[in-house]
Parts: C-alpha cells; structure tokens; sequence
C-alpha cells in the first residue's frame, strides 16, 4: 500500500474525529520508565544502535520548496527538497550526520516521504528510501527524484552516497506479488552476505546480493476483512486488505522475521509477525496486533513489537510497544505518550529500548529511551 493512500486515508479519519474501535484483547502490562533523549527531528523513522547506546536515526525531512512536486490526497502538492538526514545521538549530543538526501513533504513538512530506516554494518551506514508509488511516476520527475526507492550506502563523514540497489525497480519489472505496481523500501537488514528489505508496497521482501543485484525473498498474502460499515456494503462483506510488509529483523535462529501493518481497512488485531526461511513460504510466527510498523529482539530472544496505531488507523491516534517472551506470552509495555511511532530498535549491550515518537511530524519528532523490562 503506498504511503500516498494510507495517508488519505488516515487523514480522513483523524479529521473527523471518527470513535476508536476496540484494541488488541487482554494482556498483561507493565509500567516501563522512559527518557526523552533526542527531540527537534524531522519525521523520525527507523532507527539502530551500535554498542551500548549509540543510536542513529532515519528523518525523512520536511521536503522543500523545488518545483518538482507530487499531488498530496487533499491536492496539496507535496514537494522534493534535500532535508532527508541520519542523526546520531550519543552521549546526551545529537548530530546530523548525514544530510542532504531527497525528501517529498507537504508545505508544513508533515509525513514525509524520504530516508526510511537506517541498519550499520562493519562500521557502514545502510539507509532504504521510501517511494510510495509506481516506480514509473519517480522516473518521470527526472534524476533529482532518482534516489527514492532505493537502498543506499552513506559516507558519514563526507556525506556521499552510492546506491546499492534500486528496489522500485525489481517491484516495476517484476511484481512479485502480482497486484498493483507499487514500492515503498521501508527496512533494511544484514544477514549472510546479503541486504534484505521489506518493500511496504509491493507486499514483498526482496533480497540484495553483495553485487547488488535485486531478487524476491518472500511475498505475503492478502488478507479478507470485514468492510466498515462507512463503505455502505451488505452486512458481512469483507474486502482486501493488503499485508504491507513494514520491518524485517533477523531472528536469534538465524531466520527472518518480517512484520505486517495490513492495507485499509486496518483492521483490529490482523496484524502478524512472520518468520521467514530460504525457499520457503513465510509462516506466522505471533499475530493478534493491529497495523505493527516496526519489531526488534533483544539479547535475550524477546520480540519488540510496535503499533503505530494500536486502535487502527480507522481509530483514535496512539501508539503501543509490546514484549512478547520466546514462549509466546506479550505484555504492554508502553502506550502513552506514543503516538505515530515509527521505529524500535534494543541495545545489544543494556537491552534498554529505544523508539522514534511522532514519526510523521516535522520539527517535533523525538526518541524515546525506555528502560529493559
């Protein structure tokens, strides 16, 4: 599902106010102590950390003010600008690390389209950019919007970038999953030589070899949901709801774990986390979440998983993370004061969480330290 429709669609439903529907069903919970560590960032997404508590972190901008511009659901345009960044924080000191990539935003800079997640291997900064979109709209808005789509690796330190691997590319030639043609490279992960990204909108995971070349991993499947009564269907209709893959993580099996957001209608407790081998069709490994946009494991083989929207995007805003223990039990671990979360990641040295809140705000995003359970 592009980034595009899902914004619509949440707009429409945050506008007018419409009820919450009921949320995920029992759980035990705790009542975790958490610090602001960072705050003033743009549109804050995924996000990694690299020995005890260095974090770096994928804003995807407040576009800008080029004549390169997109149509935005309410018509106003949403426009390219060069304010895509990756911030580091350690130390209680945030900095701007990279800057300069390509970033698609509305004139006050909200829910940007830009650098979406961010992974660091052997010392090297990996980021994937979002598209949301047929990849043929961004080649037709010229070189500057080029970069979108893709998987790329960054110079820290000189702010240079090389692509990897054009992933809107395969889902336009390819289309694994044999629905509409969209892409939109949300999460990147390291495993056996490889790069493996979650593409959001063409429902699939592709693989990335160390030449660059693009194949399809795994695609997942559609799912039937009940249509909300606002669509004026029979009574016991159900319609399509796309699976929009939003995270992958390898596993402490070694596997791949990939969660799910679902397409509209959203709905309430569909959404799964699936475990992912070689030449093999994904298997749901927990389900019972709604509209998941980010999992990660601890050192101890406990499973992060975040809502962005724990009522459904239909419902009220407000967001959840979850701890779901390697048998099976999860508990809430947070729910306020998130809100449009949009990333999670574990220190492998303290298991202290962190997560990027407010991910579709300009200016006010922030990242949240939340002390180990």
């Amino acid at each position: 599902m592009s980034r595009r429709a899902l914004k619509a669609v949440a707009a429409f439903f945050l506008l007018t106010g419409l009820m919450a529907v009921p949320g995920v069903a029992d759980a035990n919970g705790i009542e975790a102590d958490y610090e602001v560590i960072a705050t003033g960032l743009d549109n804050p997404r995924g996000l990694d950390i690299r020995g005890r508590a260095t974090v770096f972190v994928a804003e995807s901008g407040t576009g800008g003010d080029s004549d390169i511009c997109i149509p935005a659901p309410d018509d106003e345009p949403q426009c390219l600008g060069s304010s895509g960044a990756i911030t580091r924080i350690r130390g209680g000191v945030q900095t701007r690390v990279v800057e300069g990539l390509p970033s698609f935003a509305v004139a006050d800079g909200s829910e940007a389209v830009g650098p979406s997640d961010v992974d660091i291997f052997s010392g090297v900064l990996y980021a994937t950019m979002a598209l949301g979109a047929d990849p043929a709209e961004r080649d037709a808005l010229g070189p500057e919007a080029e970069l979108f789509g893709t998987l790329l690796r960054l110079n820290r330190f000189g702010g240079s970038h090389t692509v990897v691997a054009d992933i809107a590319a395969l889902e336009g030639t390819d289309n694994p999953d044999g629905g509409g043609i969209d892409s939109n490279p949300v999460s990147v992960d390291f495993r056996r030589g490889s790069y493996f990204v979650a593409d959001a909108g063409g429902n699939s995971l592709i693989r990335v070899d160390s030449r660059g070349r693009t194949s399809t991993a795994a695609t997942f499947p559609t799912l039937q949901a009940d249509a909300p009564p606002f669509l004026g269907l029979p009574p016991g209709a159900q319609i399509p709801a796309q699976a929009v893959p939003t995270a992958v993580e390898t596993g402490p099996d070694g596997a791949l774990y990939v969660s799910q957001l679902t397409g509209f209608p959203f709905p309430v407790g569909a959404a799964s986390v699936f475990r992912v081998l070689p030449n093999q069709e994904p298997v749901v490994y927990v389900d019972g979440f709604t509209n998941i946009i980010d999992l990660a494991f601890a050192p101890n083989g406990d499973l992060y998983v975040l809502e962005v929207a724990t009522n459904s995007l239909l419902g009220a805003p407000g967001g959840a993370l979850w701890r779901v223990s390697a048998d099976g039990e999860r508990e809430l671990v947070l729910a306020e004061p998130l809100f449009f979360p949009g990333g999670v990641a574990v220190s492998p040295v303290t298991s202290d969480i962190y997560v990027t809140n407010c991910g579709v705000c300009a200016g006010g995003g922030e990242v949240l330290r939340i002390d180990a359970p």
